[in-house]
């Protein structure tokens, strides 16, 4: 039998501002064997999120990656041995397998196996019927409780998460208003996926241009940069209006703890609402969601993007194009070839 060797990329420290090569080891050891209860898989297309950033450095939701462990990302992957019943090899599943080659992982409520429906493509299963599609259903959805006729804000809008956010917005029946940076994303957003008008934050006043395009005030705003942004929300808050806290990747890169809004007297003043969420709390109802993302996709109702940049040895650097604005929607990378 041929001798498969694992390639890895471990955290070899603690990132000071924008991650680099630098941060971590490159590593080839054996491949390991699963034990009872745990299956053996070969990674084939690798997520690249902005919370990877914060994993680096700090316990979040989940703990911190320890220095030296394999830098965590979630993956799709095909089951190459399996001790757990559920899983036959063969079968392409969804979980948090990190930078490598294979994974020994087991199914737990922390970390769960989600295996890919027949038909859904590697990249959809990362994407818009993955979590990050989750994500946006439940965050906008069950947090921002969107009614129809409401103005909906929606931060990082040409994103993974905040595309969908938006065209979720528009199909239940809301006006959409979203935030990006740069003419050809603002354009994608108002173009193709029908927003009713961006913001570029890098070439306009965020607040004054809230100012024009929200008179009555912002029903929701789905945040996921926070920092100034957030601020200039706040400001512009409707009575009884909804936060969802979704991310704050304007931080991820900051050492210090950064500071709170400064304008979170509005939630008061205007008896608003901010809350955050993570969607593994959601995990047990994947189905509801994947079902309407679906339906929408087949409809014609919801479109996506990916980015598909290529090589296990470009991880790094693969994250990093999130937080320099280069990617184009979903950042994925491709490091083994998809079984047909």
């Amino acid at each position: 039998m041929e001798k498969r060797t694992n390639r890895q990329w471990l955290l070899a420290r603690r990132p000071n501002g924008l991650i680099s090569v630098e941060d971590f080891r490159w590593n080839e050891s054996g491949v390991p064997a699963p034990g009872e209860g745990e299956v053996l898989v070969r990674n084939l297309c690798l997520s690249c999120d902005p919370t990877q950033r914060g994993w680096m450095s700090r316990d979040t939701y989940l703990p911190a990656v320890a220095i030296g462990e394999v830098m965590r990302s979630f993956a799709v992957a095909q089951v190459i041995e399996s001790r757990d019943a559920r899983f036959a090899p063969g079968q392409l599943v969804h979980g948090l397998f990190g930078w490598q080659d294979y994974a020994v992982a087991r199914d737990t409520p922390s970390s769960p196996l989600l295996p890919v429906p027949d038909g859904v493509s590697v990249e959809r299963a990362l994407g818009v019927l993955g979590y990050t599609g989750m994500t946006a259903y439940f965050g906008l959805l069950e947090i921002g409780r969107p009614r129809p006729g409401d103005t909906v804000v929606v931060s990082g809008a040409a994103g993974a998460t905040g595309s969908v956010v938006g065209q979720i917005a528009r199909i239940v029946g809301c006006r959409v208003v979203g935030i990006a940076g740069g003419p050809e994303k603002c354009g994608w957003l108002t173009g193709e996926l029908g927003f009713d008008t961006a913001i570029d934050y890098k070439s306009e006043n965020v607040v004054t241009r809230l100012r024009e395009t929200c008179p009555r005030g912002i029903d929701v705003y789905y945040d996921n940069v926070g920092g100034r942004v957030l601020d200039a929300a706040l400001m512009r808050l409707a009575r009884g209006g909804r936060i969802v806290l979704g991310g704050a990747m304007s931080a991820y890169n900051e050492d210090a703890q950064v500071p709170g809004p400064r304008n979170y007297l509005q939630l008061l003043i205007q008896r608003g609402r901010m809350e955050g969420f993570v969607v593994l709390d959601y995990v047990h109802r994947a189905g509801e969601a994947l079902d309407a993302l679906a339906s929408w996709l087949r409809e014609g109702k919801l479109r996506d993007r990916v980015d598909v940049q290529r090589g296990l040895e470009n991880a790094p650097d693969a994250v990093a194009r999130l937080f320099r604005g280069e990617n184009r929607g979903k950042q994925l990378l491709k490091i083994a070839d998809y079984p047909s």
